[in-house]
């Protein structure tokens, strides 16, 4: 991806969360020079990995296939082993309409899934085979709101603004947005981006960024390269 087109990825998705009457944290609205000047007094929140994030998963066609993140916090490893502290993590995320994020899975991470606002939030479902991975003829359980429903291999739940689906290690899905965008809340027990992520396909997480301008903000893939 371009960075040029990551900025203004970037301008709409804040454009769209704030009209949901939503306001991101200061640090979203760093400069990379101001970045580097708090990276002290930041250090966790570039070793949590918050912030701005933008995929194509590698494929080059972000309309189709991608997703806009923005981490607001995440919590530590450690303490996600050790049963105490902090174990939790939150996200916004833009589902374009019909823009895929393909099919995934975790192996630590439960999730709460939310339609935070705009139009309605497709999920695709499917179960797990005796290892953990893809299991195209079965299904599984989900909460939906705090209410538990099964799904069969394949279903597809329409979430309206409002309502959300509770997903569990081993649960393989798959979302878009359908009738229009959608912001979508995430929570979850801590995040890990690069390591907890098991696609289907053998695609990548990030983005091959094209410097063709400089950013107007810091890619949590950036923070390695450009805060070192």
């Amino acid at each position: 991806m371009k960075r040029s087109e990551i900025n203004e990825i970037l301008r709409a998705a804040d454009d769209m969360i704030r009209r949901h009457g939503f306001t991101l944290p200061p640090f979203a609205y760093w400069s990379p020079g101001t970045f580097r000047d708090q990276a002290a007094t930041a250090r966790h929140v570039i070793e949590a990995r918050c912030g701005w994030d933008i995929t194509d998963y590698g494929a080059g066609r972000f309309d189709e296939m991608g997703l806009f993140l923005f981490t607001l916090r995440n919590g530590r490893l450690a303490d996600l082993t050790a049963g105490r502290g902090m174990c939790y993590a939150e996200k916004l995320l833009i589902s374009r309409q019909d823009q895929l994020s393909p099919m995934h899975t975790h192996v630590i991470k439960a999730e709460d899934i939310i339609n935070r606002g705009g139009a309605t939030l497709i999920i695709e479902l499917y179960g797990s085979d005796e290892n953990g991975g893809f299991a195209g003829d079965r299904g599984g359980q989900v909460m939906c709101d705090g209410i538990l429903r099964d799904y069969g291999p394949g279903e597809k739940l329409h979430l309206a603004p409002g309502e959300s689906v509770t997903l569990m290690p081993g649960d393989w899905h798959a979302f878009w947005g359908e009738g229009g965008d959608v912001l979508v809340g995430e929570v979850s027990t801590v995040n890990d981006d690069e390591t907890d992520n098991i696609f289907r396909e053998p695609i990548g997480r990030f983005a091959t960024i094209e410097e063709d301008t400089d950013p107007v903000h810091l890619l949590v893939s950036d923070y390695a390269t450009w805060l070192a």
